[in-house]
């Protein structure tokens, strides 16, 4: 405001000293309005100022508000850091020396050095065991199959065995079971050329001729009255009866046959033909248990006892018996036995090559104990 009002002195005198000087014009009033005008500009002016000057202010005590906050926030920052270069100093004074640095970082070389070594040779010892383990199981199946053969003579699961045992040498790939490898594979060869007996077909086909025994008759059958024979022979009354009776026991001792031509054998009775029939069950039971256990003189000799049976109890003539003989000739040249490989050879072959392995084993493992003895030496001071 008092920009404003300097203006207005400094016009008042120059008017009064025109007023003074010059006479006044005849148009004066429009000079006052003038003279007005221009005071009002002059005061919008200076309020403009003026309120520039006070938003200035203001602008001002804004900027030196935000720039306070931001220097107590630096401060801030900066104690933080001083405490942060306290705690670092703190650390590094308990850090151990240039020399103690080294001395440790020798002692850590030596360590890894050291546990190098033992990863080495625990990953061959290990590494060894399990082949070791493998050949084992090897060997072990060569002795099954060997067992197998000569006990019971299964050619297929000794073969089965054998191919295990050249698998798991294979599975070695190592020059030095060469030997031991080409034995496994002779006895491959021989064990595929044998042929293997039906032991179990022989075994259900003899026990299928077995419950067959019970259906064959004797060797010529009894009569047996129907009440259709003596019908037109008698008459009726006490003597046909008598008749009947009389003919029913005389048909149980005479036979009447019209090829006299052919051998007469004697009759079975009904206790003699339960006995065949047993003696003749019995052969067969054997002639089983031979063909499944292998015993070729037991089942060559039991198939010949029901044949025996057979032709001298029952009337080669009858369905029955005649296919029941033509089967058992059948199975008699059947065989039960076969000649079996010896696994010998082939054993002793992998077991020498298992020796030599464990050999050089032991010799391959001894130098990794010299390095770790003198580790310990050199710990000890």
């Amino acid at each position: 405001m008092s920009e404003t009002a300097l203006p207005k002195d400094d016009v008042q005198p120059v008017v009064l000293e025109k007023q003074v000087e010059t006479p006044p014009p005849a148009n004066e009033p429009r000079r006052g309005n003038g003279l007005a005008i221009v005071a009002l500009l002059l005061g919008a002016a200076g309020v403009a100022i003026g309120g520039w000057g006070v938003w200035q202010v203001r602008h001002l005590q804004t900027n030196t508000q935000q720039q306070s906050g931001q220097v107590q926030a630096l401060n801030d920052q900066a104690q933080s850091l001083k405490l942060n270069e306290q705690r670092l100093t703190e650390r590094l004074a308990q850090l151990p020396g240039a020399d103690e640095l080294a001395e440790r970082q020798r002692l850590v070389t030596q360590l890894q050095g050291d546990q190098q070594r033992l990863n080495q040779r625990l990953e061959t010892v290990l590494g060894a065991s399990r082949k070791d383990w493998r050949l084992a199981e090897a060997e072990h199946l060569l002795r099954l199959a060997s067992l197998r053969l000569s006990a019971l003579q299964d050619i297929s699961s000794a073969q089965a065995l054998v191919q295990g045992a050249d698998e798991i040498l294979r599975e070695q790939n190592d020059p030095g079971s060469f030997a031991a490898r080409e034995q496994v594979a002779k006895t491959l060869v021989a064990l595929r050329s044998t042929a293997q007996p039906d032991r179990t077909g022989l075994f259900l086909r003899l026990g299928a001729l077995r419950d067959q025994v019970i259906d064959l008759t004797e060797l010529a059958p009894e009569y047996k009255d129907r009440g259709e024979s003596l019908l037109g022979l008698t008459a009726d009354g006490d003597g046909a009866s008598r008749w009947a009776q009389w003919w029913d026991q005389v048909s149980r001792y005479i036979r009447i046959d019209f090829n006299a031509d052919k051998n007469v054998r004697p009759l079975l009775a009904g206790q003699s033909l339960s006995q065949v029939r047993l003696a003749l069950s019995l052969a067969l039971e054997q002639a089983q248990w031979a063909a499944l256990n292998g015993q070729a003189p037991v089942y060559t000799q039991a198939l010949a006892e029901a044949r025996d049976v057979l032709k001298g109890n029952f009337n080669p003539d009858n369905p029955q018996s005649k296919v029941m003989l033509e089967q058992v000739g059948e199975l008699s040249k059947e065989p039960v036995t076969v000649n079996t490989p010896d696994l010998a050879g082939t054993l002793s072959a992998v077991q020498a090559y298992l020796e030599r392995r464990n050999v050089n084993a032991e010799e391959s493992v001894k130098p990794f104990a010299k390095p770790a003895a003198n580790s310990a030496q050199e710990a000890t001071p």
